[in-house]
């Protein structure tokens, strides 16, 4: 209960604090955003690829926070496969950087994907995996603060890919 409700706070501030936008190393980000999640990992193989990853300017502990919740769902939802493959990157498309995290996961329906973003939003039964359905309506939050957009592809059972761009972060 204390996770939800420090989950559903973190979510409710981000309506009102002010964003401290610097130019920021991506992949310094998504290291320490894995260093923090190691325990996750366990003793089970988990391949860890990193591609390519553009700077950007960006709120750098808000960024820290989408890179932190993004990584712990593809950790949590490849726990059952061996190896776990999570590939981490960003593409250059029509002038604007497109950060990626995929995943060889349990996937899903992609008739949701436009939901998985809603406060409490789960696909999968609390009992199969643990969490409180507020970490992606908190990414898809610090993404739009960002004036960027955030979206998923997947495929039940093959794995699940999130996407998000930056704009320029809305300061007001």
């Amino acid at each position: 209960m204390e996770q939800l409700v420090d989950g559903l706070l973190a979510f409710s501030k981000l309506g009102w604090d002010a964003l401290h936008p610097r130019q920021i190393e991506m992949r310094s980000l998504v290291d320490a955003a894995l260093v923090m999640l190691g325990s996750m990992r366990g003793d089970r193989e988990v391949q860890i690829t990193i591609e390519n990853m553009q700077s950007c300017r960006a709120d750098k502990t808000l960024l820290q926070q989408v890179w932190v919740n993004l990584l712990s769902n593809a950790l949590k939802y490849t726990r059952d496969r061996s190896p776990a493959v999570i590939t981490i990157g960003s593409i250059r498309e029509k002038n604007t950087n497109v950060f990626f995290v995929e995943d060889n996961g349990v996937g899903f329906d992609s008739k949701y994907a436009d939901t998985l973003f809603g406060v409490f939003q789960r696909l999968h039964r609390t009992e199969d995996y643990e969490g409180t359905g507020v970490g992606l309506a908190l990414v898809q939050r610090i993404i739009h603060r960002h004036g960027g957009r955030i979206w998923a592809e997947a495929k039940q059972g093959v794995g699940a890919t999130f996407f998000f761009t930056l704009g320029e972060p809305v300061t007001s």
